[in-house]
């Protein structure tokens, strides 16, 4: 999605170092680094693959102007709203009271929509009038859901792997399939 930027990173790994190591059955501590790697590039692709974020990380998205109702926002499990800044009629940056607005942490995605009575502020016509701050994720590691933490190790092996079997990728992408999250 376009507008969209991390501000901060996970804090830690899905799944540890010395958990893939025992997944790939190797003993060495001489290719830490390569599986660290590729713990980032599973997780990374599993992220994108099921529209979720594993660890708890900040994002901002940016919006053209405030849609007519709410707006859905993207990688689930939303968390929280940090804030909401805007550039008023005027080209003021604003910060948006928190009462004037609701947050859906429960569906998913989760959604952010005026508070009864209320309606979103006017904007200034301009490209990225609209910064939200926000948190996604579980949590920490030991949060995330075990189908997630298996299909990322099935996908460490994929990457792992020089020449590469595909039935690795569709098993890891068919163990993800139910945590996949699906815009109506």
């Amino acid at each position: 999605m376009s507008g969209l930027k991390l501000i901060t990173a996970p804090a830690e790994e899905p799944i540890s170092i010395a958990e893939a190591k025992g997944h790939l059955r190797e003993t060495s501590t001489g290719q830490d680094a390569l599986i660290q790697g590729l713990i980032i590039a599973a997780r990374e692709y599993a992220e994108t693959y099921t529209r979720r974020r594993f660890i708890t990380q900040t994002w901002e998205l940016l919006r053209d102007c405030f849609p007519a109702f709410g707006i859905e926002m993207p990688n689930a499990p939303l968390l929280s709203v940090v804030s909401i800044t805007y550039l008023d009629t005027a080209g003021q940056a604003q910060v948006l009271d928190p009462s004037a607005y609701l947050v859906d942490i429960k569906t998913v995605p989760g959604r952010i929509s005026p508070a009864y009575g209320e309606v979103w502020p006017p904007t200034i016509a301009q490209m990225n009038a609209v910064t939200i701050q926000f948190t996604a994720g579980y949590g920490a590691a030991a949060a995330v859901p075990q189908g997630i933490k298996a299909a990322l190790q099935i996908l460490i092996q994929y990457f792992e792997q020089r020449d590469a079997n595909a039935a690795l990728l569709q098993a890891a992408e068919r163990v993800l399939a139910p945590y996949r999250v699906v815009r109506f």
